[in-house]
């Protein structure tokens, strides 16, 4: 199936690792031009170092700090018209109410919650006046089902899958989509640290963590790539009519009862 999307050009945000940097895979085997943006230079130069096989692509990083207002101007800046958005960037701390403080939560907030709101604001109103353009959020599950023990995320993801949902159903009129895509437990870096902590915890073995997973749903946590290749669909041509929802990919784990 072509997807259309060579010599498209797509800014990722959280590109050099996990799942943005599954999507930037993905986008580039498309034959799409990037723009990687992320916090760290040295995981930028490493992944344009392992994109650089790929296609006959152009792959420019952005070293910037997303949660700082200042930066998301400069980003814009720099990359110019972009054909599709990949708010990625951000993670937001576990803990209940009374465990996460104040300067925590407001920090995770900046990148996660506002960092989507105003770098799509920035992007939104070129693409508005081109009349083209797609906007995908990487937004996370649990703002379908929140949990008392991961409050801030619920909350910003929750915030997110609204703001998706109220700009894609107005943003048709402009010619630009915007949707949400939620993924369950994927097998990022970060997840797979988490896992090891809990079966060193349990076993005294962190590699046996994969033994903590066999009841969800496949047996298994998710892989970026399977992430990335929803989010490449939804981006492209292929998905021309859709927009305003929320794509979730969790193998069904959300359709099962809550105690599963």
């Amino acid at each position: 199936m072509d997807l259309e999307l060579a010599g498209k050009t797509a800014l990722i945000t959280g590109g050099s690792r996990g799942i943005g940097f599954a999507i930037a895979q993905c986008l580039a085997r498309e034959g799409c031009n990037l723009h990687l943006a992320s916090r760290s230079a040295e995981d930028l130069d490493a992944a344009r170092t392992k994109l650089a096989p790929e296609r006959a692509i152009t792959v420019q990083c952005h070293a910037l700090d997303l949660g700082l207002s200042a930066n998301i101007a400069k980003l814009v800046d720099a990359v110019g018209d972009v054909d599709i958005l990949i708010n990625n960037a951000g993670a937001i701390p576990q803990g209940s109410l009374l465990a996460v403080d104040e300067e925590h939560w407001r920090q995770a907030w900046e990148l996660k919650v506002f960092g989507y709101i105003n770098l799509t604001r920035a992007v939104y109103a070129k693409m508005k006046a081109r009349r083209k353009g797609v906007i995908v959020n990487i937004i996370g599950s649990a703002g379908e089902r929140p949990t008392p023990n991961y409050i801030a995320g619920s909350t910003g993801n929750a915030s997110l899958m609204a703001f998706s949902r109220a700009l894609g159903g107005e943003s048709v009129d402009h010619g630009v989509r915007v949707v949400g895509l939620n993924p369950g437990s994927i097998e990022t870096d970060r997840q797979r640290v988490r896992w090891q902590e809990r079966a060193q915890a349990r076993f005294g073995d962190p590699s046996r963590w994969p033994e903590l997973v066999t009841d969800a749903p496949m047996g298994r946590l998710g892989k970026p790539e399977e992430v990335a290749d929803v989010a490449v669909f939804l981006a492209s041509a292929r998905a021309s009519y859709v927009s305003g929802t929320i794509v979730t990919v969790d193998a069904g784990k959300l359709s099962r009862n809550p105690a599963a």
